[in-house]
């Protein structure tokens, strides 16, 4: 079943769209309110096609939304840059919230840790009601925490910014949210380990431990064929 458009969130109420605004005014000046427009049309036509994700009632709302966005966003560039290019705007868009967290909340302290296990599992829980109503959004596969090495995880097995970006011919765009969530979990004195996303892979991995636990450095984070950020084993 799909949604009718005025089910989804409208481009201006979505919180990132003035920042965007903000972003096109200092690269490209007096072109801004142009592209704005083709950015807003690139965003309305997808409405029209996408699946019932709920809304807003949707806990990842977001993430969804804000994807949406950027997929609407880069086709609207007059210059077409690298996506690379726009990897710092994005990252500091939408991890804002991180940043501030990060003053306060240290992924180092056992008790820190143990709180975003429990962030994480609370989300995952809401990710598997929400899949049942609407079935096209993230499934959510919950791992245990690990105590004695102090790691959370989860996965996804389906992601909605992945369907979309394969489906529109936009995966090249795709890692400039994907790659946001290590620069995320920096921001909290973390270490994101993540192998593949279900835009390179079959899932989209999380696993999360402090800057300096041990299993941190067991691993490097370099940047595959396709522009995702991927983590690798150190030999």
């Amino acid at each position: 079943m799909k949604n009718t458009k005025s089910d989804h969130i409208p481009i201006e109420r979505l919180p990132y769209s003035r920042r965007v605004k903000e972003w096109l005014i200092n690269r490209y000046g007096r072109q801004a309110d142009e592209i704005w427009e083709a950015v807003k049309s690139n965003y309305d036509s997808y409405l029209t096609d996408l699946p019932d994700y709920g809304g807003r009632k949707n806990g990842h709302a977001k993430a969804i939304y804000g994807g949406l966005l950027i997929f609407a966003l880069y086709p609207a560039l007059p210059d077409h840059p690298p996506v690379s290019e726009l990897g710092d705007f994005v990252q500091n868009l939408f991890m804002e919230p991180f940043v501030k967290l990060g003053k306060v909340f240290n992924l180092n302290r056992p008790s820190n840790m143990r709180l975003i296990d429990k962030i994480f599992r609370k989300s995952g829980n809401r990710d598997r009601k929400d899949i049942k109503k609407y079935p096209d959004g993230f499934v959510n596969a919950d791992v245990p925490y690990d105590k004695e090495r102090r790691a959370a995880r989860y996965y996804f097995t389906q992601c909605p910014n992945a369907e979309f970006a394969k489906s529109h011919g936009l995966i090249h765009v795709l890692p400039l949210l994907c790659n946001s969530d290590f620069f995320g979990i920096e921001q909290i004195h973390g270490q994101l380990i993540r192998c593949g996303t279900c835009g390179n892979g079959d899932r989209c991995d999380y696993l999360v431990v402090g800057s300096k636990n041990p299993i941190a450095g067991e691993y490097k984070t370099v940047t595959d064929e396709n522009g995702f950020l991927v983590s690798r084993k150190e030999n």
